[in-house]
């Protein structure tokens, strides 16, 4: 089964990078699962695990009711509020839904670099892991150094990183990230996304050999048995198609066993979301 690992929908999304100019992002406009269906069944692959963007409650919701219409939605990533005292009878509720598969919320963009150690923060983190819901990573390369400490604290947690932590590709620089990155693949229950690249490398020149040196890394550290591709669609648009972010993908991986292969593509993914 292959599966696209990390994708979104949306309605209306005001999503803009640094690097794009105020008012003009391709993102500020629907993007829905009938525009995605077709792309995965040209490209031979049985679904996708649909991610939060909106840190509200409701888009959760939709995108479980996006999930029960459409059958290639194999699990949704929702958004809930960790630090709500009542955050059980939420996620009871969200787990009513039978693709409900784990939760994110958007640890970037928090001002408080150490907001995952607060402790409302792993108080909502040991009740997912106390329901065995995993937790979805959006990271910068400095929030990497929390990582074994989440894990220190929530023992039992599964957790991915998304995006390989965002690392600056564009300035084709490792200082840092690949150590910490290193650090993290040794903890068993974290795993890796092979996502969001082409967003972090030049949007308008990058190429399959920038991404190599990050995705080789990763490859070694974490293994195929810990690893999955995701394409961020609809944002990999900014940079790329659906297409080339697999192409990409491919050669910057470079050879693997059809075994290995196939739990990059989907196997991985399959087993971390325990996808039906």
């Amino acid at each position: 089964m292959r599966i696209d690992a990390h994708q979104h929908f949306w309605d209306i999304q005001r999503f803009q990078y640094p690097w794009m100019p105020a008012g003009e992002s391709p993102l500020r406009r629907n993007f829905l699962p009938h525009q995605l269906a077709p792309i995965l069944e040209r490209n031979n692959f049985h679904g996708s695990v649909v991610v939060q963007a909106n840190t509200i409650i409701e888009e959760t919701r939709w995108l479980l009711e996006l999930a029960a219409q459409h059958e290639f939605i194999r699990g949704v990533v929702g958004w809930v509020d960790l630090t709500d005292a009542h955050l059980g009878a939420t996620l009871e509720d969200l787990q009513r839904h039978a693709k409900f598969k784990g939760a994110r919320h958007l640890v970037h963009d928090e001002p408080d670099v150490n907001w995952l150690l607060r402790a409302d923060v792993l108080r909502g983190l040991r009740e997912l892991a106390r329901r065995g819901l995993p937790y979805d990573l959006l990271l910068r390369p400095h929030h990497l150094k929390l990582v074994p400490r989440i894990a220190e604290r929530v023992p039992k947690l599964h957790m991915v990183i998304d995006h390989i932590a965002k690392p600056p590709i564009a300035a084709q620089s490792l200082d840092g990230w690949a150590e910490d990155i290193a650090a993290a693949a040794q903890i068993p229950q974290v795993y890796c996304k092979l996502s969001g690249m082409i967003t972090e490398a030049d949007p308008r020149g990058w190429k399959a050999g920038h991404l190599r040196p990050y995705v080789a890394h990763v490859l070694e550290h974490f293994g195929a048995d810990r690893l999955m591709f995701g394409s961020d669609w609809p944002v990999c648009t900014l940079a790329g198609t659906w297409k080339q972010v697999l192409a990409a993908f491919t050669q910057a991986a470079g050879p693997q066993t059809i075994e290995a292969r196939d739990r990059l593509l989907g196997a991985t993914a399959a087993r971390f979301y325990r996808l039906g």
